[in-house]
């Protein structure tokens, strides 16, 4: 059965609870705002990339090598993903002009959504998969429409772009709620001349969960095409985006500099779609060929490598060349 799992009711319930700690950690972190030093998001980033080494490794000993490659492959796909997740939140905190010292709250409220929609989608696609194999076929078409779309945009060097008056969510809170003109700290809500109304952070945040929607989209069925366990697919999510808060400030100078990186996303894609496509009509016609683990796992890593070279040899490239230097 392709929703077989790994999992205990008592993993789950520890790995929840230490996922809410974690959680609450962070907020802890964020209470009071404060910019954000290279230090301490270094240190934080190193933190988040190694508690899924340990878990990968846990899971590697505990329950075999097959578990612990696809979680490493998932991990790796929903990493790669969640970059382009942070391009995205950065383009809002600009767009927004949300200070500096609350970037990080408004990426962690972006972060927490982003898991409870991750939950709610992972849920339903475990259902799918329960109720036959056609899902497979489902979740790579899906996919494959995706990259084939993500590789169009960059083909044609076309830059994200966020009009926040065009969202329908945040047009929709402005006109049920007043909207303050300035930020009040990292509060959603205020009293203003006795009346509730909403700061400019109530709609980031809002615009951030429209923005969690669309990735969840793509990003489950692609960590689905490597693995059908539902545990699996959550915690190569979970880990994937807790560090992204911490992640975003060490990357976000870099982030511009990663000219190649939805080539890379849409080959991912791509192939995993494609994955997907095969290994349906491998348990319709067992001739077809079934793409292993393993393999993914090396398509991936060395597409991502690929691009972030050629993506840091086009910016070496483009930088303008030092004028010679004349005598007196």
């Amino acid at each position: 059965m392709v929703t077989d799992t790994i999992a205990s009711p008592q993993l789950w319930i520890i790995t929840i609870a230490v996922l809410l700690g974690l959680l609450a950690l962070d907020f802890a972190v964020t209470r009071r705002p404060h910019d954000v030093p290279m230090r301490e998001a270094i240190a934080w980033t190193v933190f988040y990339l190694a508690l899924p080494v340990v878990f990968g490794a846990y899971v590697w000993l505990e329950h075999g090598s097959r578990p612990g490659v696809e979680f490493f492959t998932g991990y790796v796909v929903e990493k790669s993903l969640s970059v382009d997740n942070l391009f995205v939140f950065m383009l809002l905190l600009t767009a927004f002009a949300v200070p500096t010292r609350l970037a990080q709250r408004v990426l962690l409220y972006g972060i927490a959504g982003a898991l409870v929609l991750r939950a709610i989608f992972i849920a339903a696609g475990a259902a799918m998969l329960a109720a036959g194999t056609w899902a497979f076929l489902v979740f790579g078409v899906i996919l494959v429409i995706t990259a084939v779309k993500v590789m169009r945009d960059a083909v044609r060097d076309a830059d994200h772009e966020v009009d926040i008056d065009k969202m329908r969510g945040v047009r929709l809170l402005r006109r049920l709620m007043p909207v303050t003109d300035e930020y009040h700290g990292a509060r959603l809500t205020i009293k203003q001349a006795g009346r509730r109304a909403l700061t400019p952070m109530a709609l980031v945040v809002a615009a951030v969960f429209l923005t969690d929607i669309v990735f969840a989209v793509d990003s489950v069925p692609a960590v689905y095409g490597v693995t059908g366990d539902p545990y699996l697919v959550f915690t190569t999510n979970a880990f994937a985006l807790l560090g992204l808060r911490a992640l975003y400030f060490v990357l976000r100078n870099a982030l511009s500099r990663l000219r190649h990186l939805n080539h890379g996303l849409a080959v991912i894609l791509g192939f995993i779609g494609a994955k997907l496509v095969l290994h349906w009509a491998h348990t319709v016609w067992s001739w077809v060929p079934d793409v292993p683990t393993p393999l993914s796992l090396l398509v991936i890593v060395l597409t991502l490598a690929t691009v972030t070279v050629t993506s840091l040899r086009a910016t070496a490239r483009s930088r303008p060349e030092e004028p010679a230097r004349t005598g007196p």
